[in-house]
Protein backbone atom coordinates (compact mmCIF):
# COMPACT_ATOMS: atom_id res chain seq x y z
CA UNK A 1 0.00 0.00 0.00
CA UNK A 2 2.93 2.35 1.09
CA UNK A 3 4.39 1.88 -2.38
CA UNK A 4 0.84 2.04 -4.62
CA UNK A 5 0.67 5.09 -2.70
CA UNK A 6 4.11 6.90 -3.37
CA UNK A 7 3.89 5.65 -6.91
CA UNK A 8 0.27 7.32 -7.29
CA UNK A 9 1.89 10.85 -5.76
CA UNK A 10 5.51 10.94 -8.15
CA UNK A 11 2.74 10.35 -11.00
CA UNK A 12 1.53 13.13 -9.97
CA UNK A 13 4.41 15.06 -9.69
CA UNK A 14 5.15 14.50 -13.20
CA UNK A 15 1.74 15.05 -14.39
CA UNK A 16 1.67 18.58 -12.71
CA UNK A 17 5.68 18.66 -14.38
CA UNK A 18 4.13 18.25 -17.56
CA UNK A 19 1.36 20.92 -17.31
CA UNK A 20 3.83 23.33 -16.46
CA UNK A 21 5.96 23.10 -19.34
CA UNK A 22 3.50 23.01 -21.68
CA UNK A 23 1.95 26.15 -20.29
CA UNK A 24 1.57 28.85 -23.40
CA UNK A 25 4.67 31.67 -22.43
CA UNK A 26 6.59 29.59 -20.00
CA UNK A 27 8.97 28.86 -22.64
CA UNK A 28 9.88 31.40 -24.44
CA UNK A 29 13.51 32.85 -24.94
CA UNK A 30 15.58 34.15 -27.18
CA UNK A 31 16.40 31.58 -30.20
CA UNK A 32 18.62 33.58 -32.47
CA UNK A 33 20.98 36.69 -32.35
CA UNK A 34 21.94 38.30 -35.22
CA UNK A 35 24.47 41.68 -35.16
CA UNK A 36 23.34 43.27 -38.06
CA UNK A 37 25.99 46.62 -37.45
CA UNK A 38 25.45 49.86 -39.72
CA UNK A 39 24.66 53.33 -37.59
CA UNK A 40 21.74 55.12 -37.41
CA UNK A 41 18.90 54.37 -34.40
CA UNK A 42 15.43 52.87 -35.16
CA UNK A 43 11.82 52.92 -34.12
CA UNK A 44 9.35 50.15 -35.41
CA UNK A 45 9.31 46.96 -36.62
CA UNK A 46 6.76 45.14 -39.03
CA UNK A 47 6.27 41.34 -40.34
CA UNK A 48 4.81 40.44 -43.56
CA UNK A 49 3.71 36.85 -42.74
CA UNK A 50 2.91 36.05 -45.68
CA UNK A 51 5.50 37.23 -47.80
CA UNK A 52 7.58 36.45 -44.90
CA UNK A 53 9.57 39.83 -44.65
CA UNK A 54 10.54 41.63 -41.77
CA UNK A 55 10.46 45.43 -42.69
CA UNK A 56 12.75 47.48 -40.18
CA UNK A 57 13.08 51.23 -39.58
CA UNK A 58 16.72 52.49 -39.03
CA UNK A 59 16.09 56.23 -38.95
CA UNK A 60 16.76 57.27 -42.71
CA UNK A 61 15.94 54.42 -44.49
CA UNK A 62 13.94 50.69 -43.74
CA UNK A 63 16.01 47.55 -44.23
CA UNK A 64 13.82 44.17 -45.52
CA UNK A 65 15.05 41.01 -44.07
CA UNK A 66 13.26 37.68 -44.66
CA UNK A 67 11.42 36.46 -41.85
CA UNK A 68 12.67 33.14 -41.41
CA UNK A 69 16.45 33.36 -42.62
CA UNK A 70 17.21 36.56 -41.63
CA UNK A 71 18.63 36.95 -44.74
CA UNK A 72 18.77 40.93 -45.98
CA UNK A 73 16.75 41.48 -49.03
CA UNK A 74 17.36 45.20 -49.75
CA UNK A 75 16.30 48.44 -48.67
CA UNK A 76 14.36 51.34 -48.95
CA UNK A 77 16.28 54.72 -49.01
CA UNK A 78 15.80 58.29 -48.26
CA UNK A 79 12.99 57.86 -45.84
CA UNK A 80 14.36 60.78 -42.98
CA UNK A 81 13.29 60.13 -39.63
CA UNK A 82 11.23 56.72 -40.26
CA UNK A 83 8.86 55.88 -37.79
CA UNK A 84 6.67 52.81 -38.75
CA UNK A 85 5.74 50.67 -41.84
CA UNK A 86 2.38 49.41 -43.11
CA UNK A 87 1.42 46.76 -45.28
CA UNK A 88 -1.16 46.50 -48.03
CA UNK A 89 -0.57 43.33 -49.33
CA UNK A 90 -3.89 43.36 -51.64
CA UNK A 91 -2.57 46.49 -53.10
CA UNK A 92 1.24 45.40 -53.41
CA UNK A 93 1.92 48.46 -51.88
CA UNK A 94 3.85 49.66 -48.20
CA UNK A 95 3.36 52.84 -46.79
CA UNK A 96 6.22 54.54 -44.49
CA UNK A 97 6.16 57.15 -42.09
CA UNK A 98 8.77 59.82 -42.67
CA UNK A 99 9.10 62.07 -39.17
CA UNK A 100 11.72 64.46 -40.44
CA UNK A 101 10.38 64.65 -44.12
CA UNK A 102 6.45 64.84 -42.85
CA UNK A 103 5.45 62.07 -45.52
CA UNK A 104 3.91 58.85 -46.07
CA UNK A 105 6.52 57.14 -48.81
CA UNK A 106 4.13 54.46 -51.04
CA UNK A 107 6.71 51.77 -52.10
CA UNK A 108 6.08 48.25 -54.36
CA UNK A 109 6.00 45.49 -51.94
CA UNK A 110 7.88 43.47 -54.68
CA UNK A 111 10.24 45.12 -56.13
CA UNK A 112 10.67 48.03 -52.88
CA UNK A 113 10.84 50.71 -54.97
CA UNK A 114 9.49 53.89 -54.44
CA UNK A 115 6.08 55.15 -55.68
CA UNK A 116 5.55 58.71 -54.34
CA UNK A 117 6.43 60.74 -51.34
CA UNK A 118 2.73 61.99 -50.27
CA UNK A 119 2.75 65.67 -47.60
CA UNK A 120 0.72 65.05 -44.24
CA UNK A 121 0.85 66.55 -40.89
CA UNK A 122 4.16 67.35 -39.04
CA UNK A 123 6.45 64.23 -37.50
CA UNK A 124 3.81 61.22 -38.47
CA UNK A 125 4.98 58.69 -36.14
CA UNK A 126 2.15 55.77 -36.18
CA UNK A 127 1.16 54.30 -39.21
CA UNK A 128 -1.87 51.80 -40.32
CA UNK A 129 -3.55 49.98 -42.98
CA UNK A 130 -7.14 49.17 -42.13
CA UNK A 131 -8.14 46.78 -45.15
CA UNK A 132 -11.80 47.08 -44.56
CA UNK A 133 -11.96 50.36 -45.67
CA UNK A 134 -8.30 50.38 -48.02
CA UNK A 135 -7.51 53.81 -45.93
CA UNK A 136 -3.87 54.44 -44.49
CA UNK A 137 -4.27 56.63 -40.91
CA UNK A 138 -0.72 58.31 -40.33
CA UNK A 139 -0.80 59.71 -36.76
CA UNK A 140 1.13 62.76 -36.62
CA UNK A 141 3.12 63.23 -33.68
CA UNK A 142 3.99 66.92 -33.62
CA UNK A 143 0.49 68.00 -35.47
CA UNK A 144 -1.90 66.09 -32.95
CA UNK A 145 -3.90 64.72 -35.81
CA UNK A 146 -4.41 61.63 -38.26
CA UNK A 147 -3.96 62.28 -41.94
CA UNK A 148 -6.37 59.58 -43.46
CA UNK A 149 -4.99 58.23 -47.32
CA UNK A 150 -7.09 56.80 -49.68
CA UNK A 151 -4.71 53.30 -50.13
CA UNK A 152 -5.65 53.04 -53.53
CA UNK A 153 -5.16 56.28 -55.04
CA UNK A 154 -2.29 57.42 -52.80
CA UNK A 155 -4.09 60.86 -52.22
CA UNK A 156 -5.07 62.66 -48.62
CA UNK A 157 -9.06 62.11 -47.93
CA UNK A 158 -8.74 64.30 -44.80
CA UNK A 159 -6.52 65.25 -41.66
CA UNK A 160 -8.72 64.85 -38.52
CA UNK A 161 -7.64 66.65 -35.05
CA UNK A 162 -6.97 63.86 -32.17
CA UNK A 163 -6.41 66.54 -29.07
CA UNK A 164 -3.17 65.59 -27.95
CA UNK A 165 -0.31 63.43 -29.19
CA UNK A 166 -0.76 60.05 -30.96
CA UNK A 167 1.34 56.89 -29.87
CA UNK A 168 -0.04 53.49 -31.77
CA UNK A 169 -2.71 52.36 -33.05
CA UNK A 170 -4.44 49.43 -34.23
CA UNK A 171 -7.96 48.38 -36.06
CA UNK A 172 -10.50 45.77 -35.48
CA UNK A 173 -11.30 45.33 -39.06
CA UNK A 174 -14.94 45.85 -38.62
CA UNK A 175 -14.86 50.06 -38.80
CA UNK A 176 -13.26 51.13 -35.96
CA UNK A 177 -9.36 52.57 -35.16
CA UNK A 178 -7.55 53.09 -31.89
CA UNK A 179 -5.34 55.10 -30.53
CA UNK A 180 -3.56 56.19 -28.04
CA UNK A 181 -2.56 59.90 -26.82
CA UNK A 182 0.55 59.65 -24.80
CA UNK A 183 0.46 63.03 -23.27
CA UNK A 184 -2.98 62.80 -22.42
CA UNK A 185 -3.62 58.90 -21.08
CA UNK A 186 -6.09 58.00 -23.06
CA UNK A 187 -7.67 55.98 -26.13
CA UNK A 188 -9.00 57.89 -28.93
CA UNK A 189 -11.53 55.49 -30.85
CA UNK A 190 -12.42 56.73 -34.78
CA UNK A 191 -15.44 55.56 -37.03
CA UNK A 192 -12.59 54.52 -39.92
CA UNK A 193 -15.13 54.96 -42.69
CA UNK A 194 -16.10 58.44 -41.84
CA UNK A 195 -12.89 59.39 -40.16
CA UNK A 196 -14.12 60.82 -37.20
CA UNK A 197 -13.75 60.49 -33.62
CA UNK A 198 -16.41 58.94 -31.57
CA UNK A 199 -14.70 57.95 -27.87
CA UNK A 200 -12.67 58.94 -25.69
CA UNK A 201 -11.58 56.54 -23.41
CA UNK A 202 -9.30 57.16 -20.19
CA UNK A 203 -6.76 55.35 -18.90
CA UNK A 204 -5.70 55.84 -15.52
CA UNK A 205 -4.07 54.45 -13.67
CA UNK A 206 -1.77 54.08 -16.47
CA UNK A 207 0.11 56.82 -17.56
CA UNK A 208 1.85 57.58 -21.05
CA UNK A 209 0.35 54.61 -23.05
CA UNK A 210 2.80 53.61 -25.92
CA UNK A 211 2.21 50.05 -27.31
CA UNK A 212 -1.00 48.66 -28.56
CA UNK A 213 -1.83 45.36 -29.59
CA UNK A 214 -5.35 43.93 -30.00
CA UNK A 215 -7.56 40.55 -29.54
CA UNK A 216 -10.50 40.91 -32.38
CA UNK A 217 -12.17 38.04 -31.42
CA UNK A 218 -12.43 39.10 -27.79
CA UNK A 219 -12.76 42.42 -28.42
CA UNK A 220 -9.46 43.54 -26.01
CA UNK A 221 -6.73 46.06 -26.44
CA UNK A 222 -3.42 45.35 -24.41
CA UNK A 223 -1.41 49.01 -24.34
CA UNK A 224 2.01 49.01 -22.55
CA UNK A 225 2.03 51.88 -20.02
CA UNK A 226 5.03 53.87 -18.84
CA UNK A 227 4.49 53.46 -15.23
CA UNK A 228 5.38 49.40 -15.64
CA UNK A 229 1.79 48.22 -16.32
CA UNK A 230 -0.31 46.29 -19.43
CA UNK A 231 -4.00 48.50 -19.47
CA UNK A 232 -6.30 45.31 -21.10
CA UNK A 233 -9.46 47.83 -22.53
CA UNK A 234 -12.41 46.33 -23.51
CA UNK A 235 -13.25 47.52 -27.09
CA UNK A 236 -16.98 47.77 -26.27
CA UNK A 237 -17.14 49.79 -23.40
CA UNK A 238 -13.54 51.32 -23.36
CA UNK A 239 -13.37 49.42 -19.48
CA UNK A 240 -10.06 48.68 -18.19
CA UNK A 241 -10.33 45.27 -17.03
CA UNK A 242 -7.00 44.55 -15.77
CA UNK A 243 -2.91 46.02 -15.02
CA UNK A 244 -0.96 43.16 -15.31
CA UNK A 245 2.37 44.59 -14.17
CA UNK A 246 5.41 44.77 -16.66
CA UNK A 247 8.77 45.85 -17.40
CA UNK A 248 10.05 49.73 -17.25
CA UNK A 249 10.92 50.89 -20.66
CA UNK A 250 7.88 49.79 -23.11
CA UNK A 251 7.46 50.90 -26.43
CA UNK A 252 5.39 48.39 -28.24
CA UNK A 253 2.54 45.75 -27.91
CA UNK A 254 2.06 42.39 -29.43
CA UNK A 255 -0.80 39.64 -29.02
CA UNK A 256 -0.96 35.95 -30.55
CA UNK A 257 -4.87 34.85 -31.27
CA UNK A 258 -3.89 30.96 -31.60
CA UNK A 259 -2.03 31.21 -27.91
CA UNK A 260 -4.10 33.90 -26.20
CA UNK A 261 -0.47 35.40 -25.17
CA UNK A 262 -0.21 39.28 -24.92
CA UNK A 263 3.43 40.72 -24.99
CA UNK A 264 5.40 43.78 -24.13
CA UNK A 265 8.30 44.33 -24.87
CA UNK A 266 10.47 46.70 -22.70
CA UNK A 267 13.54 48.96 -23.02
CA UNK A 268 15.26 47.75 -19.36
CA UNK A 269 15.89 44.18 -21.42
CA UNK A 270 12.62 41.98 -20.62
CA UNK A 271 9.77 40.48 -22.75
CA UNK A 272 6.88 40.54 -20.19
CA UNK A 273 4.26 37.61 -21.51
CA UNK A 274 0.48 37.81 -20.10
CA UNK A 275 -1.96 35.01 -20.76
CA UNK A 276 -5.71 35.73 -21.09
CA UNK A 277 -6.99 32.88 -19.12
CA UNK A 278 -10.33 34.21 -20.06
CA UNK A 279 -12.10 37.51 -21.06
CA UNK A 280 -11.47 39.27 -17.44
CA UNK A 281 -8.64 37.16 -16.20
CA UNK A 282 -5.14 38.40 -17.27
CA UNK A 283 -1.66 36.57 -15.83
CA UNK A 284 1.69 37.25 -16.14
CA UNK A 285 3.48 34.42 -17.30
CA UNK A 286 6.92 35.32 -17.50
CA UNK A 287 10.13 38.01 -17.83
CA UNK A 288 11.81 36.68 -20.93
CA UNK A 289 15.22 38.32 -20.61
CA UNK A 290 16.16 39.91 -23.80
CA UNK A 291 18.57 43.00 -24.34
CA UNK A 292 18.60 46.48 -23.03
CA UNK A 293 16.97 48.19 -25.36
CA UNK A 294 14.94 45.78 -26.72
CA UNK A 295 11.85 48.35 -26.57
CA UNK A 296 9.80 47.51 -30.16
CA UNK A 297 8.85 44.46 -31.13
CA UNK A 298 6.84 42.64 -33.93
CA UNK A 299 4.97 39.18 -33.86
CA UNK A 300 4.92 36.51 -36.03
CA UNK A 301 1.66 35.02 -36.29
CA UNK A 302 3.03 32.22 -38.13
CA UNK A 303 5.80 30.93 -36.38
CA UNK A 304 4.31 32.61 -32.94
CA UNK A 305 8.50 34.53 -32.81
CA UNK A 306 8.62 37.79 -31.75
CA UNK A 307 11.05 40.13 -33.55
CA UNK A 308 13.18 42.87 -31.49
CA UNK A 309 15.92 44.82 -32.20
CA UNK A 310 18.56 46.99 -29.95
CA UNK A 311 22.21 47.74 -29.75
CA UNK A 312 24.87 48.24 -27.27
CA UNK A 313 25.15 51.53 -25.47
CA UNK A 314 27.82 54.20 -23.90
CA UNK A 315 27.39 56.21 -20.86
CA UNK A 316 24.27 58.67 -21.25
CA UNK A 317 25.93 62.42 -21.29
CA UNK A 318 25.58 64.79 -18.50
CA UNK A 319 21.80 66.20 -17.94
CA UNK A 320 21.41 69.72 -18.91
CA UNK A 321 18.35 72.15 -18.36
CA UNK A 322 16.94 71.12 -22.03
CA UNK A 323 17.62 66.92 -21.08
CA UNK A 324 17.32 66.54 -17.44
CA UNK A 325 17.06 62.47 -18.35
CA UNK A 326 19.41 62.03 -21.98
CA UNK A 327 19.34 58.99 -23.20
CA UNK A 328 22.87 56.93 -23.72
CA UNK A 329 24.00 56.89 -27.70
CA UNK A 330 24.18 53.60 -29.63
CA UNK A 331 27.57 52.35 -30.27
CA UNK A 332 27.74 51.92 -33.96
CA UNK A 333 28.33 48.62 -35.70
CA UNK A 334 26.49 46.93 -32.94
CA UNK A 335 22.95 46.84 -34.18
CA UNK A 336 21.37 43.54 -33.44
CA UNK A 337 18.12 41.51 -34.19
CA UNK A 338 16.69 39.18 -31.85
CA UNK A 339 14.51 36.55 -31.57
CA UNK A 340 12.69 35.28 -29.00
CA UNK A 341 9.73 32.28 -29.61
CA UNK A 342 8.88 29.12 -28.05
CA UNK A 343 11.53 26.03 -27.33
CA UNK A 344 8.52 23.78 -28.67
CA UNK A 345 6.13 24.20 -31.17
CA UNK A 346 2.92 25.47 -30.03
CA UNK A 347 -0.22 23.19 -30.45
Amino acid sequence: MRFAAWRLFALSLLACSALFAADPGSDYKILQKLRVGGEGGWDYLTVDPDARRLYVTRGTHVSVFDADSLKPLGEIPDTPGVHGVAIAPELKRGFISSGRAGTVTIFDLSTLKKIDDVKVGENPDAILYDPSTKQVFAFNGRSGSVSVLDAVTGKVKTTVPLGGKPEFATTDLAGHVYVNLEDKSEVVVLDASKSAVTARWPLAPCEEPSGMAIDRKNRRLFIGCDNKMMAVVDTATGKILATPAIGSGVDANGFDPDTNLAFSSNGEGTLTIVREDSTDKFTVVANVPTQRGARTMALDPKTHRIFLVTADFGPPPSPTAEQPRPRPSSIPGTFTILVVGPGTTPR
